[in-house]
């Protein structure tokens, strides 16, 4: 039997080593050179023909399978044997599409905390950290893998960068900054999702150029190009969506907009609040074809994690709703793995593929017992076992709020016209998507306009962290915010430029908050009476920490219990996701993409107070 020359290392896909690879592969499978590995599984599920295979042995080489087949046929040699036999295996769980950054952890960490949870492989939608730091991109997804994390990372380069026309800070992307990322690595699987539809769909908005190069550029190197339709429902646009090469939605909400997206050829990724509603209602449908459905998680938090799974609970909650365990294993292995033109590398149990392996002690409810990645254990139950590598981050990572000054409370006051005793004033709420914001006259009191807490009327802000001026966004919001007075709350997590926003019932606790985040380089700061009451570091980007997701989630709970003592506003939205109490879905209420219509941003030259229709780049005074 030939002795296997060494191999090139394939933490990092890459063309000449994976021919490389196959080829001993080719040997290994026939059994001319040894396996490293040989696991013995009860069952084996079949993605690729929703079947089970009984008695099954998968031999492993490297990270990577080389044969399965039924127990005691492989021709060959393994230097190992490993026995499971009351245990069925089915494939790495995937992500479609999900900002890692939401986790809040770097991908080392982020590896920890969702291998157990049987996500193998993830689709980062990676607008989030390319608006902080665009020319670094890549490297910083790539890095925790080269250093050897088990968890494959896919970067898709993102669209939304800047989100608007009229956002500007620490990256841009275009034609040749798309290019150039899909050239770069095998593992950049497209172009994340594109927002701007105003952009894409008006020739007339600035940002036309710009979006319609990045598509180009990525149909030139045959990448997928992801959409995001959120509010578009109506067929003629849905046919624009998909005649412009749009090929996804995971912003789909209702079963009939599934329904006819999924008619008009977008592959549908369903997000868990759209669950409860769409399986039931496509299964009374009679959907027989499962194929162009894959199940996403997009944002969640650590907190959140450890409350409800990663993609496991997406996958659970199907099933819940009534979906076979076999088809929501499939929406979650082979479906997106299709989707994103990565089945060579992921997506089934079949040779070639990564040996990324979660094996269940009971498949009707996705109990998982043990999680294998590059054909090594990694988890035993909800446990992490396997390696987290030491990455000591750069600056460029470390050091992304570039405030070089302390704001004060003039930088919150919004000064009231001469003589005036009040004036009106724009309003906006928290998920506002009306076509016109909101009014209402405000009392002035020594030369500014004042909130009004009795009508549930705080202000809110957006701080540039990024030309190292502070510049400050300022206007009045509606049910949301601290009623305690002299209280502020900061985060430097803005979906999807990602500045800093403030909500507070004082000038002063608004500077204190916004300082307080630019000393800790991002997170959360939650200020009264003139003092820190909690923060939460998020070094990495403004955006995530490098530390373990328990150290985080405990530092999250600390955040939690002391904004249990404060008294926040509230008013109930048309959106669904608007709740009482901390408002840490603020986080969202940023967002400048459509549908959405008056935004608030950092002060630019379109709109010099960051008040603007992203429509159509209309600007009115927040006070007149």
């Amino acid at each position: 039997m030939a002795t296997a020359p060494a191999l090139p290392d394939d933490l990092l896909i890459g063309a000449a080593d994976e021919v490389a690879i196959r080829q001993d592969l080719v040997l290994t499978a026939l059994g001319k050179r040894p396996a490293d590995m040989l696991l013995r599984v009860g069952r084996l599920f079949d993605v690729h023909t929703r079947s089970w295979r009984e008695d099954q042995e998968i031999a492993i080489k490297g990270r990577r399978i080389a044969w399965t087949g039924p127990a005691g046929t492989y021709p060959g040699t393994a230097a190992q044997r490993v026995e499971k036999p009351g245990l069925a295996a089915v494939p790495g769980f995937g992500e479609v599409h999900k900002h890692i950054e939401s986790t809040h952890l770097t991908p080392e960490w982020e590896a920890a905390l969702v291998l157990p949870r049987g996500n193998t492989w993830t689709c980062e939608a990676s607008h989030e950290f390319s608006n902080v730091d665009g020319p670094n991109n890549l490297a910083f997804w790539l890095e925790a893998r080269r250093h050897g994390s088990p968890l494959k990372i896919f970067p898709l380069p993102g669209s939304a960068v800047p989100p608007t026309a009229y956002e500007w800070g620490g990256g841009w992307f275009g034609y040749d900054e798309q290019k150039s990322f899909l050239k770069e690595s095998l593992m950049v699987a497209g172009l994340d999702e594109v927002m701007d539809w105003p952009g894409l769909s008006d020739p007339a908005n600035p940002s036309y150029q710009r979006l319609w190069g990045m598509i180009r550029a990525t149909f030139e190197q045959r990448g997928v190009v992801e959409g995001h339709g959120a509010g578009l429902r109506d067929i003629a646009t849905i046919s624009a969506f998909a005649a412009a090469g749009l090929a996804s939605d995971h912003e789909a909400w209702l079963p009939e907009e599934v329904w006819e997206k999924l008619a008009h050829g977008v592959f549908v990724e369903l997000r868990p609040y759209s669950m409860p509603e769409v399986i039931p209602w496509l299964i009374g449908k009679g959907l027989s074809d499962w194929s162009q459905i894959a199940f996403t998680t997009d944002d969640r938090s650590v907190s959140d994690t450890f409350k409800l799974g990663a993609t496991d609970h997406n996958a659970r909650l199907a099933i819940r709703h009534g979906l076979a365990p076999e088809i929501a294993i499939q929406c979650i292995t082979i479906n997106p793995a299709r989707h994103m033109r990565l089945t060579p590398w992921v997506g089934s149990l079949a040779p070639g593929r990564f040996a990324d392996i979660v094996l269940l002690s009971e498949v009707a409810d996705l109990t998982i017992a043990e999680v294998w990645a590059d054909g090594r254990p990694v988890s035993d139950g909800m446990r992490y076992t396997g390696p987290v590598p030491t990455i000591d981050w750069p600056e460029w990572a470390r050091k992304t709020v570039n405030i070089q000054r302390s704001l004060t409370a003039d930088d919150f006051a919004i000064p009231a016209e001469p003589g005036r005793e009040a004036m009106q004033a724009a309003l906006l709420r928290p998920f506002h998507w009306a076509d016109d914001f909101i009014t209402a006259e405000l009392p002035v009191q020594d030369g500014d306009v004042q909130r009004d807490s009795a009508r549930n009327i705080t202000k809110f802000a957006i701080v540039d962290r990024f030309s190292g001026q502070g510049k400050v966004a300022k206007m009045f919001w509606l049910g949301c915010g601290p009623r305690t007075p002299d209280t502020a709350l900061a985060c430097s997590v803005a979906h999807d430029k990602h500045n800093i926003w403030a909500v507070g019932s004082s000038d002063a606790a608004m500077a204190l908050a916004v300082n307080t985040l630019n000393a800790l380089q991002g997170g959360w700061a939650l200020v009264r009476d003139g003092k820190v009451l909690a923060t939460v570091s998020y070094e990495i980007g403004g955006l995530m920490s490098c530390r373990s997701p328990e150290a985080l989630d405990a530092e999250m709970q600390a955040l939690y219990v002391a904004a249990g003592t404060i008294e926040w506003m509230y008013e109930p939205t048309f959106h669904p996701r608007w709740f009482p109490g901390f408002p840490e879905r603020l986080i969202f209420a940023t967002l400048t993409c459509a549908p959405w219509r008056w935004v608030l941003v950092a002060p630019c030259e379109q709109a010099p107070q960051g008040f603007v229709n992203v429509q159509n780049g209309q600007t009115h005074p927040v006070v007149w």
